[in-house]
């Protein structure tokens, strides 16, 4: 049974959203106009290989969360977060036709479309449209899927975090084809990377001639067949956003069996290890980006749900996992470390941000206690 004390989550949650303004302010002072991904050895600013280019929406999308609560609380800080929310988000605007990339929802979600929640600029608003139709061109008409920044032939789970921005360009613009790719993608994510367990797999490869689905695999897990934790957190949160914007029933039945599966396999604290099928030893690693990630899901995903019961299931574990970060592996206690969240891990086998600050686990616990406090 988990215990709340409302009053004293409250202040947790406060007191972890204090830090990590505290944390993104001195990084912005100390490094400016730098976009981290990952630290090494607690520091952002290093000769560290990146593989890709997907997290520079990520540090301004805490700030528009830290200049929105400002805002609201009449606080003096309000001005100072909008000028360096603006500053960091405007650089990212010609990436609008980025086609190199399948991340435009993680670079313009968390940015623009923030900003144009706030403002109703229609100028934002058209940015955040090329993005989905720039992102859109990724499809694959035989296989049915958005592909990979990897090669033609390759499906990333992670790609379920991006289609947003598709559905939200279709939307806004009325334009059915854009829906009708966003819709396919998601139904062919979750016929193949999908399992009947609720587990995922990172990769899926296709056959280009045919369209034909070939097999799972991955770059960033234990194994083609294992369950990724990061993957598997991207997926319950990627399919309840796609719902949202959907209605379709099928992909809020496979965000609750992703829930399900991260639930019913994570240990008590619910942090997950970095692969849930890899080696003992190994599977002793854990992964807070991906706790993060799947906290943040499921605090959409709760106020989603036809049955109060289950949505109060999910809302409290995402409270005790928040919990446990907070108590557990903020980097409070470390006056040399430049991060917020410590124990997240970008790539192991690349040995790239391993029990590290990692940009996303940032912005997405960041997210998660926003969202958190304003339900309490």
């Amino acid at each position: 049974m988990i215990q709340f004390d409302l009053e004293t989550d409250r202040k947790l949650f406060e007191s972890a959203l204090d830090f990590a303004e505290k944390q993104v302010r001195s990084l912005i002072e100390r490094h400016p106009d730098f976009y981290p991904m990952y630290t090494m050895n607690g520091r952002w600013k290093h000769e560290g290989p990146a593989w890709t280019h997907w997290c520079d929406g990520f540090l301004p999308g805490m700030m528009w969360i830290f200049y929105r609560r400002a805002l609201n609380a009449g606080a003096p800080n309000a001005d100072f977060w909008f000028e360096q929310a603006v500053r960091y988000t405007k650089p990212l605007e010609p990436r609008q036709h980025d086609r190199d990339v399948h991340d435009l929802g993680f670079i313009f979600l968390s940015t623009y479309y923030r900003w144009y929640r706030l403002t109703k600029d229609p100028a934002l608003h058209e940015v955040l449209i090329q993005a989905g139709r720039t992102l859109a061109m990724r499809f694959n008409e035989k296989g049915g899927y958005l592909r990979s920044f990897v090669a033609e032939n390759s499906l990333f789970i992670d790609i379920m975090m991006n289609v947003g921005i598709i559905f939200y360009a279709a939307r806004e613009t009325g334009d059915k084809k854009l829906r009708d790719i966003a819709l396919r993608h998601c139904l062919t994510t979750r016929r193949t990377l999908v399992r009947g367990d609720g587990s995922t797999a990172h990769e899926g490869i296709f056959d280009l001639e045919t369209g034909e689905f070939l097999r799972q695999s991955t770059h960033q897990g234990y194994r083609g067949d294992s369950c990724w934790s990061r993957g598997l957190a991207w997926s319950l949160y990627g399919f309840t956003t796609c719902y949202e914007y959907s209605g379709d029933p099928r992909f809020l039945e496979t965000a609750e069996k992703c829930t399900d599966y991260y639930i019913t396999h994570t240990g008590k604290d619910g942090v997950p290890p970095w692969d849930y099928q890899a080696p003992p030893e190994s599977r002793k690693l854990l992964d807070t980006s991906a706790a993060a990630i799947a906290a943040s899901g499921m605090l959409r995903l709760c106020r989603l749900l036809p049955d109060p019961v289950k949505g109060h299931f999910y809302w409290s574990t995402a409270i005790h996992i928040l919990r446990s970060l907070c108590e557990k592996h903020l980097a409070k206690d470390d006056p040399e470390w430049e991060g917020v969240l410590k124990g997240g891990v970008y790539h192991i086998h690349k040995n790239l941000g391993v029990g590290e600050s990692v940009m996303w686990g940032e912005y997405f616990f960041v997210e998660a206690l926003d969202n958190a406090l304003r339900q309490l």
